[in-house]
């Protein structure tokens, strides 16, 4: 019998043209022990679906119109909400996509684990600290008694995540719901938080239910796949059937459109190297940590130190490594984001030191796309005031030559005119981001910092980007430093790669080289970590990035040097010098 039987879902939001069925006629099965992927494009009903196991969906505007959730022999959408509250946390829980915006920033980690154990386990005092810290061991939560005491910003993410999985298996759920657990978080610390979860299953016999638009993590992990588009189910099978002989038309799309990693081989050539386009040398950028009752600097964080590249003109560099090893901080710096010190030339011009009129004048030249495309665009403002603000700031339209100029943008990135008058929340995702690299191209840049660009996008969306981005790149010329923790993708744009590891690049060169045949064992590791869209190649022993990037704090007296990261066996890499 199964754990669970969801059968003929459909669930309805007001909207002030009546309702609007978001998932309609959803059924599946879930048995003890199994892992159950979700998987399609954003809208496609994933997470509504969740929400509506866990009584989640928001009121008044969504509700469940049809259908059953038979758990135990109950229905989850007949059951009241004081009923729910003794299930939620307790048989089935769920891990979010955003930790830092699911734990509470006001209470300490111990408290938040302790407070679940108390409502459903009766524990309380010693009993329910012990079990805490035990469960926080189990999710390789190095002092874990330490951690306790922590509050959710003074974590990594990969850390947060580790912490709202303990939160979820601190009851022995029957079934964990997980939501897109992963797609914020770099390869290597993806790898870790997959290998964790089938671990814990392993021990304890839980069922999952995972959603996700990555294929890749879909061939690691699904037992079988339930595929949805518009609401509706599309397809259903075995993972291995799914993968190798898709019967949907939507499936076998979906499907071609996941960058395949093929260890370089996938890379552009590089061209010929005229004088750069941008230039970096020895980039410092330093953070003091102020304590104590004189407030005075005890630790600084050396978030990177001495780095240099080049960025010739059409050409893009990716820089990539895990979360905190200096990237998107590298990206401020060269906009004039952050105090850096070092040398950052754009056409042959020096900009340290810039400011007033000729800092502005830099922005001419480099433009920056953000990761998250709803946070980077005023709700307030019409797309096409978005779009025609730097025109405007700068002096270069008005009127109807504006206008003109923002119609040709929006054809330029696949967009209507007809849609400029309309605001952020009425488009997708990807439709998003294609206003933001719109406004990014509205001064002619020579330069394009693109910073986790389509992290967040789902396959299909991610590949129209990514061809627009190629595009642009070959009609205008622009250069882009982009910055990516997905290394298929990076293999798809890319011209040259730079590997960063606290703070410094530890190896750099063509792509194809470097993926292809990369020296330097955090590059060995890091490319090792890599999920492979492909169910018949799970289980290969890979090597794993063990435990937490080593700490960036530095005594205020330390005398930087650059250092020779090398691999001492085990985990993360260490200085030999």
């Amino acid at each position: 019998m199964s754990l669970l039987k969801l059968d003929g879902l459909r669930v309805a939001f007001a909207t002030p043209s009546g309702p609007a069925t978001v998932v309609d006629g959803l059924s599946f099965t879930l048995d003890a022990g199994e892992t159950l992927c979700i998987a399609g494009e954003s809208g496609s009903g994933k997470s509504v679906t969740a929400l509506s196991l866990m009584g989640l969906l928001p009121k008044p505007g969504g509700r469940v119109t049809a259908g059953t959730a038979l758990f135990q022999g109950r229905d989850l959408f007949a059951l009241s909400d004081a009923e729910m509250q003794d299930v939620r946390g307790d048989d089935i829980a769920m891990i979010f996509q955003e930790p830092m915006t699911s734990l509470n920033p006001v209470l300490s980690i111990g408290t938040q684990m302790i407070e679940g154990l108390r409502r459903h386990k009766g524990l309380g005092g010693t009993e329910a600290e012990t079990r805490a810290i035990a469960v926080l061991d189990s999710v390789r939560i190095p002092d874990a008694r330490r951690r306790m005491k922590q509050y959710p910003h003074e974590l990594s993410g990969g850390m947060r995540q580790r912490v709202m999985i303990a939160m979820a298996m601190s009851c022995d759920p029957k079934i964990l719901i997980a939501d897109e657990p992963t797609t914020a978080l770099d390869c290597t610390i993806q790898a870790q938080i997959l290998e964790l979860m089938s671990d814990l299953q392993k021990q304890t016999g839980t069922a999952i239910i995972l959603i996700t638009h990555d294929m890749g993590v879909v061939a690691e992990m699904a037992d079988r796949v339930v595929i949805m588009r518009h609401g509706k189910m599309v397809e259903h099978g075995s993972v291995k059937s799914v993968f190798a002989a898709p019967q949907a038309d939507y499936t076998r799309a979906l499907l071609a459109a996941v960058p395949k990693f093929a260890n370089g081989r996938n890379a552009p050539g590089n061209g010929a190297k005229p004088e750069p386009v941008l230039s970096v040398r020895d980039l410092i950028v330093r953070f003091d940590v102020k304590g104590g009752f004189f407030h005075r600097t005890r630790q600084r964080v050396h978030a990177v130190e001495k780095i240099s590249f080049d960025l010739a003109p059409g050409e893009t560099l990716a820089l990539v490594g895990e979360s905190g090893c200096g990237k998107s901080t590298t990206a401020r710096a060269i906009m004039h984001l952050s105090p850096f010190a070092g040398s950052v030339k754009v056409a042959g011009k020096e900009t340290a030191g810039l400011t007033g009129d000729a800092q502005r004048a830099l922005r001419r030249d480099v433009q920056m796309i953000f990761q998250d495309p709803h946070a980077s665009l005023d709700p307030r403002m019409s797309v096409g005031d978005l779009v025609g603000e730097p025109l405007v700031i700068h002096g270069l339209a008005k009127g109807s030559e504006l206008k003109d100029r923002v119609a040709d943008l929006f054809q330029r990135v696949g967009l209507t005119p007809e849609q400029i008058t309309r605001y952020p929340h009425e488009f997708s995702g990807g439709q998003r981001q294609r206003i933001c690299i719109a406004r990014a191209l509205s001064l002619n840049p020579k330069i394009i910092i693109a910073d986790e660009c389509v992290s967040a996008l789902d396959v299909s969306i991610q590949a129209q980007i990514l061809e627009l981005l190629k595009k642009l790149r070959a009609e205008l010329g622009l250069s882009y430093l982009f910055i990516s923790h997905d290394m298929a993708v990076v293999e798809q744009i890319s011209h040259r790669v730079a590997v960063m590891y606290l703070g410094q690049i530890v190896e750099t060169g063509p792509t194809r080289d470097v993926l292809g045949n990369p020296q330097h064992p955090y590059t060995k590791k890091l490319l090792a970590a890599v999920p492979i869209p492909d169910p018949s190649r799970r289980g290969l022993a890979r090597r794993r990035l063990e435990g937490e990037v080593p700490s960036p704090f530095r005594p205020v007296d330390y005398v930087p040097s650059f250092v020779d990261y090398r691999d001492l066996g085990g985990g993360h890499l260490v200085a030999t010098a």
